[in-house]
């Protein structure tokens, strides 16, 4: 049986559970079904705004050559937010990123990558993609996948880290990490069926034929038996077709019915630009992959072919100075990313890189700026990294310390080098930190202080004292001299001092004494 405190715990647990239950009940806006709802929509308006931008920028940044594209693209949306079961502030943009995708975040913040425009044929087919995509925000389903962390985690949302752009995979850091993972979210079964459900019955009350999104999801099916298509590593790694949601559409059409809009000369008129500079994005698409193999003289040729076919990209200018950063030329490197950044401002990585172009330049006053602008975009490692050396550099060890730390957040090899950077500066200010202590008696009762290192570093000079503790009070009643393990603990290593006059009878007994470590230096 429970006794009394245990019982008065469990009860005013089950209390404040029943309580969140109740008060968390709502009705979602798309499905009218009863559901549990602990995220407001001001909480989802509020993630979306703040996430959507660091998401851009993560996904290959806006594609900016072409406004009226976007504008296009804004005003199918907009049809289809008209009729939509939610009223939310929704946005709409294309990104630069060849991979055919689409995604949405809480809050009504739609994206479509380049990649995915060339692939479609008809105003009716974007607004089948777009219906979809805005279900998914109208209908929570971002929301409820972070409402079903909450519920098993304790109030706390725990979320990863994933992005199209290889060559920042991973070095995204801080809250900005948030975004990257909404962006390339995965639905349930059940979320991508109302999502196919409800943008169809949008499609139809906008004036488009819902057909289209039957066609379009067979040809999904096709494409997806084959496994050749670069949709593999876009939208159906999180919209998987299957003969299950083709068939399923089929019976929506027939209780909708066929008959509408489709748009194919519209498309075609508004997505020609876009196709006419096809061949240049796949060169650079094609270089990007040469200069990851180290073939800078392929790497060159196919971006300078990309720079024929479009002048006035931005990454492909990019792409030529990571080339010559890649061959040691900081100053040939830095020219292209300032033709990149004057074509293009508002995109992080050409400031990023010419950071460290400048860096490696030695101009350093120049190199924090251009860093500081690109963590305003988009925080990462290498410049919370460089930014921290640079700190370092001129004696300001909090902000060596304060850039590290968010560099050392990065599940990367650079984010390891912060993290032992943090700790090459922090140990030997607060060595009980990193170090871990205890006491221990052999097999003749001789009491130790045992000193272990798990950091990646070697320390020198550990200082440590052995404190005694009453068995009845639990106070300190006597304490050690000060005393220094000899000979540093390595990496991963222990070291060990005897504690003279002490004899230690009992398990007990021993536990009464703990080891304070008091200083130690780093291994030169």
């Amino acid at each position: 049986m429970l006794n009394p405190p245990h019982a008065k715990s469990l009860t005013l647990m089950l209390v404040t559970a029943i309580s969140l239950l109740i008060t968390a009940c709502g009705t979602n806006p798309v499905t009218h079904k009863k559901e549990f709802q602990l995220v407001s929509e001001s909480q989802e308006i509020s993630m979306g705004t703040h996430n959507y931008g660091p998401a851009r920028q993560s996904q290959g940044g806006d594609y900016v050559i072409d406004p009226e594209l976007t504008a296009y693209v804004q005003s199918v949306g907009n049809k289809l937010a008209a009729v939509s079961d939610r009223k939310l502030p929704y946005e709409y943009t294309v990104l630069n990123d060849s991979v055919p995708n689409a995604w949405a975040m809480p809050g009504g913040k739609i994206a479509f990558n380049r990649g995915l425009l060339y692939e479609l044929n008809s105003e009716a087919e974007l607004a089948a993609v777009m219906g979809h995509e805005m279900v998914h925000a109208a209908a929570r389903h971002g929301a409820k996948s972070m409402e079903r962390g909450i519920f098993m985690q304790g109030a706390m949302i725990a979320v990863g880290i994933g992005t199209q752009n290889s060559d920042y995979a991973n070095l995204i850091v801080g809250g900005a990490q948030v975004g990257a993972q909404l962006a390339t979210s995965k639905y349930g079964r059940d979320a991508e069926s109302e999502a196919d459900l409800y943008g169809m019955q949008y499609m139809k009350k906008a004036g488009y034929d819902p057909t289209a999104a039957v066609t379009l999801q067979e040809t999904f099916v096709k494409l997806s038996a084959g496994r050749q298509s670069n949709f593999i590593d876009g939208l159906f790694a999180s919209h998987p077709p299957s003969d299950a949601r083709v068939a399923a559409n089929k019976v929506t059409l027939a209780q909708i019915g066929a008959g509408g809009d489709w748009g194919r000369e519209i498309y075609a008129q508004k997505v020609a630009k876009l196709k006419s500079t096809q061949a240049a994005y796949k060169a650079y698409d094609e270089g990007v992959k040469a200069l990851a193999a180290k073939d800078t003289a392929k790497a060159t040729t196919l971006a300078k072919q990309a720079i024929a076919g479009e002048p006035r990209e931005a990454r492909f200018q990019e792409l030529l100075g990571d080339i010559a950063l890649s061959q040691k030329k900081p100053a040939e490197a830095l020219t292209y990313y300032n033709k990149a950044i004057q074509m293009q401002p508002g995109y992080f990585k050409p400031h990023v890189q010419g950071g460290i172009a400048l860096y490696d330049l030695g101009r350093k006053a120049e190199a924090e700026q251009y860093l500081a602008k690109s963590n305003t975009l988009l925080p990462t490692a290498p410049s919370h990294f460089l930014l921290g050396k640079m700190a370092e550099e001129r004696g300001d060890m909090q902000g060596a310390l304060k850039n590290y730390a968010v560099a050392a957040d990065s599940n990367s090899e650079i984010g390891k080098q912060s993290s032992a950077e943090y700790v090459r500066l922090d140990l030997p200010q607060h060595p009980a930190k990193y170090l871990q202590a205890a006491p221990q008696a052999d097999n003749f009762g001789n009491l130790y202080a045992v000193v272990a290192n798990p950091t990646p570093l070697a320390v020198n000079r550990v200082q440590v004292r052995v404190v005694q503790y009453d068995a009845k009070t639990g106070r300190a009643i006597a304490q050690s001299q000060p005393m220094l393990i000899s000979g540093g603990i390595a990496s991963n290593k222990r070291g060990q001092v005897a504690v003279n006059g002490v004899r230690i009878a009992t398990q007990q007994e021993l536990q009464l004494y703990k080891v304070v470590i008091e200083a130690a230096e780093l291994a030169k």
